[in-house]
């Protein structure tokens, strides 16, 4: 039955164990890079990289770097574009292998002009094919058909060790998607309830502080005004008080009463200024 890989990219890494491992299986010779501003190295597929992790890097919402790692290399298509333009240049250039579901190039690739290369590439999706000037051939995943043969894990597979890669029957592979996407569905309904519920609670709070707030400066403008109005009050008695005083003082005939009067009635006020 055709065979399948899954990957898993919240599992991802980014070891590049898998890069490493296609490397050294397939006896591929080093690339000269060098620093280009990403952790993506060597910057894409060629004739020496049959898989790259490729990273995407970008700031979320909080401003934070958030890194997304993908480990690309051929999907070996159920349907093989690239199988089909090969074809009508040079028939069995490239195959599907029936019993894997690989997508393989064979020896007469050598066949097709460098034209007919570039249309091969150019028809695959997902721009896998690259052009190899010295074999004068074209590179790709080759699904590691003799490991399988021998009852063996593609070496990518076999490496990576948080189980971001996964190999088996297409229709076990399927089902396991399946399975894992209705979980992450789960996961992502039960993480955004929690979220809109912390949200809540934080604006039911602020709303609640803000409210204690208005209540707390009511409070105080009205004892504010109702201190005011208490001593508007009694200085109006107060000042009544000493009027009419006054007057009966003023009927009197003990001026040196009156004197006296008017002394206290001036440290009364001094008083009051204090």
């Amino acid at each position: 039955m055709p065979k399948a890989f899954l990957v898993d990219t919240t599992r991802c890494t980014a070891c590049r164990g898998c890069q490493l491992a296609c490397k050294e299986w397939h006896d591929l010779p080093a690339n000269e890079t060098k620093q280009r501003g990403s952790h993506q190295n060597p910057p894409d597929l060629n004739p020496n990289n049959y898989k790259i992790v490729r990273f995407h890097e970008h700031l979320d919402k909080q401003g934070n770097v958030v890194w997304n790692f993908f480990p690309d290399q051929c999907r070996h298509c159920v349907t093989p574009i690239c199988v089909d333009v090969a074809d009508m240049a040079v028939p069995g250039a490239m195959i599907k292998d029936p019993k894997t579901g690989a997508v393989l190039v064979t020896d007469k690739i050598r066949k097709l002009s460098e034209q007919d290369m570039a249309d091969v590439i150019h028809a695959c999706p997902y721009n896998i094919p690259r052009y190899d000037k010295v074999k004068k051939t074209l590179a790709k995943c080759d699904m590691c058909s003799d490991r399988i043969a021998a009852g063996m894990l593609p070496a990518c597979v076999k490496t990576c060790p948080t189980g971001a890669m996964v190999f088996g029957e297409r229709d076990e592979i399927l089902a396991q998607a399946q399975a894992d996407a209705a979980a992450e569905e789960a996961k992502a309904i039960r993480v955004q309830a929690r979220e809109d519920a912390q949200a809540d609670v934080r604006r039911l709070k602020e709303e609640a502080q803000a409210q204690a707030a208005k209540i707390l400066t009511d409070a105080q403008a009205a004892a504010e005004s109702s201190r005011r109005k208490v001593m508007e009050e009694t200085q109006h008695q107060v000042k009544e008080l000493v009027s009419a005083a006054a007057e009966k003082l003023v009927l009197s005939s003990d001026s040196a009463a009156f004197d006296q009067f008017l002394e206290l009635a001036g440290k009364g006020e001094d008083g009051d200024a204090s």
